[in-house]
């Protein structure tokens, strides 16, 4: 019995109401993932790879997805419908390859230049801050090593009195075109040339302060403004410090990670605030002020007579100011917990003995219900011997 076909929308992970940009997202994914230059030898990647470019050759073309949504696979094996099979050779798959095989050999996307002005890539670090100061913002200076102009050659990486040479391997394009063989025949695409790494230039006579790279790095300090109300992991980013850009393009960008300290009293869950306080018996049973730690410092909280011990209140605006307006805060949640004395003097116990005995005598519950149990127990005989 042949194999049954899984459903090609299962295949490529995606419902039906998937548009075209879903259908070829999803199936770049998984040729990426299983093609079989880059699982050699793997039948099953192999096997995998072939079931998702089927899925594909039939969901990207329009007459075909209408007639698969209709009768199924039975669509294209003579079945309901009467369509018989389809050309899988007539699906167009060579963008997506050469979107793939360009990841594979370090190039771009096929027919796009890329020796132009071009940004620098970004540079990240990260600097660590404490919780208050994650609260309500701060500056901070950091140092690092940042690449600048090299003033001898002024850039251009080629020892003074000389000048690049245009690179003989791609012409000065900075790229080179190749084929490679695939599933589905010989696909031509485009890779950065190696010779010059995509520059389209060739130094012979290198720079002696630079060594032909252009730039020269230096410790520098930067001073980095941090948000009020930012979190830990969050990013700051500081425009044009990361790396210079390639053939007169800007600088990156510096991304600064932050890094916030735990605090021994407060927890933070988005712009709010956690923490808990405790108070005595006294106070939850009769009522009264506690004072309670915030990030603004130490505030009030009249405790209502007869609170229960987890009881969780509302400090509003005590919490953290939000990222795009420091003027709103969330809110700081304080759970009570009533609080046990360890030592207690005799005559606090006797005191506590005597309230005991006034509000339920729990001391001693397990006593009396023994004591209860057991007269029951004698009248119970009493009834049975005079029956």
């Amino acid at each position: 019995m042949a194999e049954q076909k899984r459903d090609y929308y299962e295949v490529l992970g995606i419902d039906k109401s998937a548009d075209d940009a879903a259908i070829k997202k999803a199936y770049r994914a998984l040729a990426k993932k299983y093609h079989p230059d880059m699982n050699p030898g793997d039948a099953e990647a192999e096997k995998k790879f072939k079931e998702a470019s089927e899925a594909y050759a039939i969901l990207s073309d329009p007459e075909k997805k209408r007639q698969y949504d209709q009768f199924g696979h039975a669509a294209f094996e003579g079945g309901a419908g009467g369509f018989g099979g389809f050309d899988f050779n007539s699906a167009d798959f060579s963008d997506i390859f050469g979107d793939i095989f360009g990841d594979f050999f370090g190039g771009g996307r096929r027919g796009r230049g890329n020796n132009g002005p071009m940004k620098g890539a970004n540079i990240r670090t990260s600097v660590r801050i404490t919780f208050e100061e994650a609260v309500f913002g701060i500056d901070k200076e950091i140092e690092l090593t940042l690449k600048d102009e090299c003033k001898t050659c002024h850039g251009s990486g080629a020892k003074p009195g000389t000048s690049p040479e245009t690179c003989q391997k791609c012409g000065g394009k900075g790229q080179v075109v190749f084929t490679q063989q695939s599933f589905f025949g010989t696909v031509r695409n485009v890779q950065t040339c190696p010779e010059c790494n995509g520059t389209g230039k060739v130094i012979r006579d290198k720079c002696a302060d630079c060594h032909g790279s252009g730039y020269i790095a230096n410790r520098k300090k930067i001073q980095v403004s941090i948000p009020a109300g930012i979190d830990n992991g969050q990013s700051v980013r500081i425009r044009d410090k990361g790396e210079p850009g390639v053939n007169g393009g800007p600088r990156g960008d510096l991304l600064v990670e932050v890094i916030v300290g735990r605090h021994p009293v407060f927890q933070r869950q988005d712009y709010n605030i956690y923490s808990t306080v405790p108070i005595s018996y006294a106070v939850a049973a009769l009522g009264g002020d506690v004072m309670v730690d915030t990030v603004d410092g130490k505030v009030i909280y009249e405790v209502k007579a007869g609170t229960q011990t987890d009881t969780k209140v509302r400090l509003r605006g005590k919490g953290v100011p939000t990222l795009r307006n420091k003027d709103v805060r969330g809110d700081h949640y304080v759970t009570l917990v009533i609080q046990t004395p360890e030592k207690l003097s005799h005559e606090a116990k006797e005191l506590l003995r005597q309230f005991d005995a006034l509000t339920g005598d729990s001391l001693n519950a397990s006593k009396n219900a023994r004591t209860e149990k057991s007269d029951n127990s004698k009248e119970a005989k009493k009834k049975k011997f005079w029956k």
